[in-house]
């Protein structure tokens, strides 16, 4: 073979190789199409409110235990961590996953180390998340996780979920990520976790419930995942499409669609308009958003905790205002192809705190009820309102779904809200 031959002969071969390659229809190169994650639990990240009391503000050396309720399975997670709120770098040491026994006790052999970059620890920017490396740990609908995270220094400001309605242990001094039974302090809020994400499977849907504290849980019992939230999740176990959907909860007590959290108020959150990117369209896999908000922004001007103003009774929002806000998050949803399903807003005559309820706001929740219904702007309406409602006296919650405050159901109202929903919204 001359050289002539010879080079014709290398130029073939190489050319083979580079159309083996590359893609026939794109030209770009050809590479395994990575796993792609959806969101099976989550907590809207929030502010702490600054009560030094609070044990999650005095963290230091310590070890925190807390539980999250997963809504889909897979054979693999990850975990989300939030320094969303912190003001500096935050440094966490071991992480461990592990199958639940209670809020302090973990199964023996189940544990699994959480690695970031195939690190045990990590320092997470001040304003940033943190997502973990894929752990193997097999999870169905309704599977519990115990979540055990050690932080070696102290927590200046902790990113927190205040209203987690699950007991969580605070250990005494030392890393206790692996310990059997975690002794110490117990509180009901949660730190650092945002989210678990499993692998998705092909056409799986994830709802977001947004709102405030009616969608966080308020008025249920503590430990039960007693929510409405919590009880579509069993629901929905039942049915065929248990593995095609999950369900997770981006509520945050007190929060309002229009306006920022108070500084005194700080764990209110950000206004719904301002967060609905990071806490509803930005979740993993997100197809469906159920909108749930809107109460608070009638109720809080004027309305008085002790002798401190949950707003201003100047900043009384019209009816114009809301759906206003409405039509935004509606807007910005469809422009990601994700639909909204609008949920009315529930009666509350008889709240305890003064001033959150009168004549006046109730004409308001009556006249955005309405539009909810009427407008057809949303691709779907939950009608929670005329399930919780007392039929003789509408402005109250029906007795036998009303907590003690009168403003948030009861375990067997958040069941009722559940049963109400309409599945097929969701095909």
């Amino acid at each position: 073979m001359n050289s002539s031959t010879r080079k014709n002969a290398l130029l073939n071969t190489l050319l083979i190789c580079i159309l083996l390659f590359v893609s026939p229809l794109t030209g770009t190169p050809q590479r395994t199409t990575p796993r792609t994650w959806i969101a099976t639990w989550t907590t809207s990240p929030e502010p702490a409110d600054g009560n030094p009391n609070r044990p999650l503000l005095k963290i230091d050396n310590q070890t925190v235990r807390e539980r999250v309720r997963v809504s889909a399975g897979g054979s693999q997670i990850r975990l989300r961590l939030s320094n969303e709120y912190g003001s500096s770098p935050l440094t966490i040491g071991p992480v461990t996953v592990a199958s639940t026994i209670d809020f302090a006790s973990i199964k023996p052999g189940s544990t699994r180390a959480v690695t970031f970059a195939g690190s045990n620890s990590i320092t997470i920017p001040a304003g940033a998340p943190a997502l973990s490396d894929p752990i193997n740990f097999l999870v169905t609908t309704g599977t519990e996780l115990t979540i055990s995270i050690y932080f070696p220094r102290r927590v200046a400001t902790p990113t927190l979920h205040s209203l987690a309605l699950k007991r969580a242990v605070i250990s005494q001094s030392g890393d206790h990520t692996r310990d059997e039974k975690l002794e110490g302090f117990t509180t009901k809020s949660s730190i650092l976790v945002s989210a678990v994400l499993v692998p998705a499977q092909p056409l799986q849907k994830v709802i977001v419930a947004f709102g405030d504290s009616i969608t966080d849980g308020d008025g249920s019992t503590v430990d039960a995942d007693a929510n409405w939230l919590g009880h579509m999740v069993r629901r929905l176990a039942k049915t065929p499409a248990a593995s095609k959907i999950a369900v997770v909860n981006q509520g945050i007590a007190g929060n309002r669609l229009l306006r920022d959290a108070p500084l005194e108020f700080s764990s209110f959150g950000n206004s719904g308009v301002a967060r609905f990117d990071r806490d509803a369209l930005g979740i993993s896999g997100v197809t469906h958003i159920l909108l749930l908000e809107g109460i608070n922004d009638i109720g809080f001007p004027g309305a008085k905790v002790g002798e401190k103003y949950l707003a201003d009774p100047a900043d009384a929002r019209t009816v114009e205002d809301l759906i206003d806000g409405y039509d935004q998050l509606i807007a910005r949803a469809r422009a990601r192809g994700v639909k909204v399903i609008g949920a009315t807003i529930t009666p509350c005559e008889g709240v305890n705190f003064p001033g959150y309820q009168t004549e006046s706001k109730e004409a308001t929740r009556q006249a955005i009820n309405k539009w909810i219904r009427t407008s057809g702007m949303f691709d779907g309406v939950i009608d929670f309102d005329a399930v919780l409602r007392d039929p003789d006296h509408p402005s109250r919650l029906l007795a036998k779904f009303a907590s003690g405050d009168h403003l948030h159901p009861n375990d067997v109202g958040y069941k009722a809200m559940s049963d109400a929903i309409d599945l097929t919204l969701f095909k």
